[in-house]
């Protein structure tokens, strides 16, 4: 990631990866299955609180990155090739069985509201390894107040995405087809099996493993 330059290309590009890592879309189905037996007001606050757990936890991440990277003595590419991988068994997860390992984990009972929006809600669904990756490599590599200054300007947009969508969930479930809800599921989550491999190659280019040709 170059922030030499701050430009519409840069900013479309944060932008797109940061609504894969932090967006709406593969937390919406969990959310649904682990909130389906909550009452309207308080799968709200599950959601309110999930999303101001994930947004904490992204200013977080990209605030102490680079230390984190120099005190493990570990590289972006290591992270965006270890991120790939728990992002690619999310993915599939997705295509194979759409809320399954969901309903599996509710076998045991209803589950505790308030842990359910921290974990897994918040991290890793919310939150994903696809963020994680995007604000641990790019705390490293901004170099001006004013990329960093982009990074979490766009980190809080798609929160306040996050928040509206989740505040209001009761009333948008009502609108969704459980058909729909499986097919984009599955749809999305070959997609993002696509991303997980791209961002692997990246990780892996970075270390010097391979090397590719292009962007």
């Amino acid at each position: 990631m170059d922030f030499s330059v701050i430009d519409v290309e840069l900013v479309l590009k944060l932008l797109i990866l940061l609504l894969i890592g932090m967006g709406p879309k593969i937390a919406l189905v969990p959310f649904l299955e682990k909130t389906k037996h909550l009452d309207a007001e308080t799968q709200r606050a599950v959601g309110r609180q999930m999303v101001m757990t994930a947004v904490v936890t992204a200013v977080i991440l990209f605030a102490t990155g680079w230390f984190l990277m120099r005190l493990l003595h570990i590289t972006g590419g290591a992270v965006a090739v270890a991120g790939s991988i728990i992002f690619a068994i999310l993915a599939i997860n997705m295509v194979s069985g759409p809320g399954k390992k969901v309903e599996e984990a509710e076998a045991g009972g209803p589950e505790d509201p308030k842990h359910i929006a921290i974990y897994p809600l918040a991290i890793p669904y919310l939150l994903n390894p696809v963020g994680i990756t995007l604000l641990i490599v790019s705390s490293g590599e901004v170099v001006s107040i004013a990329s960093a200054g982009l990074v979490l300007g766009l980190v809080l947009l798609v929160g306040a995405l996050d928040y509206l969508v989740f505040a209001n969930i009761d009333k948008l479930s009502k609108r969704m087809s459980p058909v729909s809800l499986v097919v984009s599921e599955v749809v999305f989550g070959i997609l993002l099996t696509a991303v997980a491999v791209q961002l692997m190659v990246y990780g892996l280019n970075s270390l010097g493993i391979i090397a590719t040709t292009g962007h």
